[in-house]
Parts: structure tokens; C-alpha cells; sequence
């Protein structure tokens, strides 16, 4: 590890960050990858002394190699817009093309970037590679982005700390003040949970005002169309909650403007929704009732690599068709021998029993009344009102028999109702209670936030 700092802090004693565009095309069967642009954006932001990612997270990986001496310089694991798009019923029936990017500071000659998948025994295989030469012509020097820049709250210089970046999508001139008051108000709702209250010092939390013509993003389903600064949208991948965005490069180059390692895009918008994409982005809409639950769940998603633990909702992703073990860090494939088994008390049964039956049953109805007022554009208080429903009849269950609040193996995961497996009865990546993250992801995102920060 000391060689690789060496290396770095001698290659540029305040390092640039570097990013590399690209785009992500395929199908279901099989993906290419081609150079879209290389740019060089301010100072990077993060740690030289943690350069190497030890999580074992992503369902890629990208790794940055010295050509002379061939050392790892510089790695990250991530997943991407095209790797849950690969998953989608479209994927079998058409090709996609998705801009993506990855950053790494600045190197001081050519590197080899590769890029690696998980094959199906979960090893990263190499997808692509190329030769970076930060010295080309062809890299673009320009000056960031003139936008505004403000602190939500800054604990350090950026290289000592997390870097969240708040952006805000379908925000108006006129309503600056709402985006400015709608940053703080996430920004404490996501370190009133735990452990990012416990860790808050470890952060900073900057935001950009990217003003828009009209208020709001779009949401196709309902006939509303919006060219916002960020080209958030609802109805990704046709499911008509997921908020993402596939203007990839437009985003990279507005972000540009601050220090960040993770970005958080919040739309101007009641209706229910967000998405999270484990180190690209997560989003969430800012007024929903439900928005604190959103944002913390998606944001689980987006730092920590947390898999969705519910398994009822309809979501855009085909069934598995194999039970292998997921990357993520808060399910497992073997409820015999969960990768948190130690944090299992002894006599604990696995696979571990819980109101299941009851639980499904109830979820059949709301399901059923969900899809009813989507499909017939009811205002989003009905949807409020059927979520506060549901929340209170999930509380009732899964504070239910003998092991609410243990941690075991509970069968119910991934969106499957058999074969995968969760940590606790409930948690934020499972249910819209009230619980906060279990134990298991807890854990997680302690690890993720050491990645990135200096000291405790």
C-alpha cells in the first residue's frame, strides 16, 4: 500500500481527478464498450492511502495499472444504468447504448484501465481494457462548469472526508430557496440514521444549483415531459417509481463543478420515487411523504452496495434463473452459512422462521390497490395514504414472534420469495417501517465510509 501512495503523491503532489467517458452497449447475451471522451476535472478528492478497494462490492470493477511497472495504481468496484438494464425483459428483445464514467486521480504517464464483470462463480473477468495517456491532446482541459458551489456541511478538506454531492433536477430560478432548504432537510434526515449519525464528522456535503427552464422532471406515464438540467426521469425501465437518469455525461460535466465521491440527485417532484446504482448515483423526489425513506433506502444502495431486500413490489428486473451468491453484502443464497454468521447468536435457527405467510397475503392487497392508482393517475395522497396503511400492518408483523430483531437468515429477498435470504425480519432495504438499517448493513456502510475517510 505504501508503494502505491509513493507512486501517486510522485506522480503529482495534488493530484487531479481524471474521468473517462465511455459508452456501455449490448443485450441480454452479450456487452461491448467504447472510448467516449477523457477530461481532467479538479483536485481529486479522495484519499491516497486507501487507493485500492479491498470491499469486494460491484458487480464490475475497474482497475488503473502503471504501464512501465504494471502496479496497480488505483481500483473501484461498481454497477452501472446498462448492468440493470442487461436484466430487463427489453435487453432480450433489442440492443441499448448507455454513457457511463469512471474517475481515479491523475496519473503521471499512460496506464492501462480494465474493466472487469463477475462471471458465475462471482470472479471479475476482464471486459475491457485500453491505454490512457494523460499527456494526449485529445483530454479535455477545460474549466469546470460556472455554476454555484455551497457547503451543506463541511467537516474537513475533501481528501480527509466523504464527499456527497447534492444536486438538485427540476428546480426553477424562483425556487432556489426551495432547493437550498430541501438540501439541508435531506442532508439531516440522512445523518439522523444510523451509522451516519454516529459518522457524521466524516463528511462533507456540497451542493450545486443548476437552475431549470420549468419546474419539475418528467414522468411519462402520466403525459408530463420536462427538459431538466440533469435529464432525471421517472418510469425507468418501465416501472413507473424508478427515477434515473441516462444522461450520464451531462451529469458528469455539472458535477465536475465540486469535490464529490458519491452524487445524490433530488428531483423537484411529490410523486413517489428514487433509484439508487451502487457507486454511480442515487435520486430521490424531495416532497413525498415517504422522501426520507426513500432517500436513506436508495442511498444504501448508491454507497454501500445494499441489495433490495423486499420482494412483493414489482420491480423492471427479470427473476433469476440461478441461486448464485449475490455480491451484495446484506443477502445470501445459503442461509446456512450467511456471510454474517457472525454476528448470529448460537441456537439461532437457519434458515430462521418469521410471519412470511401472513406477511405475503397482506402484501397481495396493497399490490393490487398500488397498481390501481398508478393506473388511474390518482392524486399521490391516495398512494400516501395506502403506504401509512401498509407501514402500520408491517410494524405489527415483523415485530411479531420469537425472532423480531435477531439477526438469522430470513427467506425473502432480491425480489424472490424463495432461495435468497436476508439478515434481519425488517430493515430499511426491506420495509418502509421504521427500523433503520439491521445490524448486517450497518456493518456495510461502516466499511464503505473507512474506504473513504481519514481516522474515526
Amino acid at each position: 500500500m505504501i508503494a502505491h501512495v509513493l507512486l501517486l503523491a510522485a506522480a503529482l503532489a495534488t493530484p487531479r481527478t481524471m474521468r473517462l467517458d465511455y459508452i456501455h452497449t449490448g443485450n441480454a447475451t452479450e456487452e461491448h464498450f467504447a472510448l467516449d471522451g477523457l477530461a481532467l476535472e479538479g483536485e481529486w478528492p479522495g484519499r491516497l492511502d486507501r487507493v485500492i478497494d479491498d470491499t469486494n462490492l460491484g458487480k464490475y470493477l475497474f482497475e488503473v495499472i502503471d504501464r512501465k511497472t504494471n502496479q496497480l495504481l488505483y481500483s473501484r468496484g461498481f454497477a452501472s444504468v446498462y448492468g440493470e438494464w442487461e436484466t430487463t425483459p427489453e435487453a432480450k428483445a433489442q440492443w441499448g447504448a448507455f454513457s457511463e464514467s469512471v474517475r481515479f486521480p491523475a496519473p503521471a504517464g499512460p496506464v492501462q484501465v480494465v474493466v472487469k464483470k463477475r462471471d458465475r462463480q462471482n470472479a471479475f473477468r476482464e471486459v475491457w481494457s485500453l491505454v490512457v495517456d494523460p499527456a494526449s491532446s485529445t483530454v479535455d482541459r477545460s474549466a469546470p462548469p460556472a455554476f454555484k458551489v455551497w457547503a451543506v456541511m463541511k467537516n474537513g478538506e475533501p481528501r480527509d472526508k466523504v464527499d456527497l454531492l447534492l444536486l438538485g433536477d427540476g428546480y426553477t430560478a424562483a425556487e432556489m430557496d426551495k432547493w437550498h432548504n430541501d438540501a439541508r432537510r435531506l442532508t439531516e434526515l440522512l445523518f439522523a440514521a444510523s451509522p451516519f449519525k454516529e459518522r457524521r464528522s466524516a463528511f462533507n456535503v456540497w451542493a450545486i444549483d443548476t437552475p431549470a427552464e420549468q419546474s419539475g422532471v418528467s414522468r411519462p406515464s402520466d403525459g408530463f415531459y420536462r427538459r431538466s438540467p440533469l435529464g432525471a426521469s421517472y418510469d425507468a425501465f418501465g416501472s413507473e417509481r424508478y427515477v434515473l437518469t441516462f444522461a450520464n455525461k451531462r451529469l458528469r460535466e455539472i458535477a465536475a463543478a465540486a469535490p464529490y465521491e458519491f452524487i445524490e440527485i433530488v428531483v423537484n417532484s411529490r410523486t413517489y420515487g428514487g433509484g439508487g446504482i451502487f457507486n454511480q448515483y442515487a435520486t430521490v423526489a424531495s416532497d413525498n411523504q415517504f422522501s426520507p425513506y426513500v432517500f436513506v433506502h436508495e442511498f444504501g444502495h448508491h454507497f454501500a452496495g445494499l441489495a433490495d431486500e423486499y420482494y412483493t413490489s414489482d420491480v423492471a428486473y427479470g427473476p433469476s434463473t440461478e441461486r448464485l451468491e449475490p455480491w451484495e453484502p446484506n443477502v445470501t443464497a445459503n442461509p446456512k452459512a450467511p456471510r454474517w454468521a457472525d454476528l448470529i447468536a448460537p441456537g439461532t435457527p437457519l434458515a430462521t422462521p418469521w410471519p412470511k405467510e401472513a406477511f405475503e397475503d397482506a402484501q397481495k392487497q396493497y399490490q393490487t390497490q398500488r397498481r390501481a392508482i398508478r393506473a388511474e393517475h390518482r392524486p399521490e395522497q391516495e398512494m400516501e395514504a395506502l403506504f401509512l396503511r401498509e407501514k402500520e400492518l408491517e410494524t405489527k408483523l415483523l415485530s411479531s414472534g420469537p425472532n423480531a430483531g435477531k439477526v438469522g437468515a430470513f427467506e425473502g429477498a432480491m425480489y424472490e420469495s424463495r432461495g435468497y435470504y436476508r439478515p434481519q425480519t425488517d430493515c430499511i432495504m426491506f420495509s418502509r417501517d421504521s427500523v433503520g438499517f439491521c445490524a448486517v448493513c450497518r456493518r456495510a456502510i461502516e466499511r464503505v465510509i473507512d474506504l473513504y475517510a481519514s481516522g474515526k
